[in-house]
């Protein structure tokens, strides 16, 4: 049977609470990883494999926080800034996060604030109803 985005979103809630230490209620839809929930880059490979046991899906190295590769290339990063073909590159890697206001100031440093709970709903919401 399939999963609404609110039992999704539960799910993705105890992942996060477990992985980070946070509290429930700090877990909302609009919460960056990093700048809200305190996330470090080794706490996303443990998100990962959480989410992976919770749901059941597989999730590929880098498809669902893909910065270490597109960091790593000079043609996707500039003086700072994501270039129009790293952007391009972002859109492809993840539909599934709203890139809306990254696109006016493609800053490097603003890269993390992608990584939100509600991407996350939207990632595993994708896999499920692709299985």
């Amino acid at each position: 049977m399939a999963k609404s985005r609110d039992e999704i979103f539960q799910e993705v809630q105890e992942v996060l609470v477990d992985a980070l230490g946070v509290d429930d209620n700090e877990v909302k839809a609009e919460a960056t990883l990093m700048g809200d929930l305190g996330a470090e880059s080794i706490d996303f490979l443990d998100i990962v494999f959480r989410l992976e046991k919770a749901f059941d899906i597989k999730i590929p190295r880098e498809e669902l926080f893909p910065a270490e590769s597109l960091m790593n290339n000079p043609e996707f990063v500039s003086n700072g800034k994501m270039t129009e073909k790293g952007l391009a590159e972002l859109r492809d890697k993840v539909p599934h996060t709203d890139l809306s206001g990254f696109e006016d100031d493609p800053d490097i440093n603003k890269l993390g604030d992608l990584f939100t709970v509600n991407a996350i709903i939207n990632y595993v919401e994708t896999k499920l109803n692709a299985a």
